[in-house]
């Protein structure tokens, strides 16, 4: 990934947890890296875990970047996430899509 990509990524992640904040989420973990993939946002409401997929896209709807192979690694990440944090709260995988003027998150995506 270049430069310029990470950081319209990084910019995508600050505006995805100013959200998240506002909409009433705690924040657990940002970027949980393992060795079975990444997790960007780790937040909590109302007893619920979200395990948070953040996507940009200037050009096109964001969800298109989300293949079955990106969601099969997001899977492997979320249950290592739970083993090695003894997480026995419901949670849910969510995307959370971002284009220049708007926000939408989309809720428990893994159904």
């Amino acid at each position: 990934m270049g430069r310029e990509s990470r950081l319209i990524g990084q910019r995508a992640e600050e505006r995805a947890t100013t959200y998240l904040i506002d909409e009433g989420f705690t924040i657990l973990e940002r970027n949980f890296h393992s060795r079975f993939g990444e997790i960007d946002i780790v937040a909590q409401r109302d007893g619920v875990v979200h395990f948070v997929e953040v996507k940009y896209s200037k050009t096109y709807e964001p969800i298109v970047q989300i293949t079955p192979a990106k969601m099969m690694k997001l899977y492997r990440a979320v249950e290592y996430y739970r083993f090695t944090k003894n997480l026995s709260l419901p949670y849910q995988i969510d995307a959370l899509l971002i284009k220049d003027t708007s926000i939408e998150l989309v809720e428990n995506i893994s159904l």
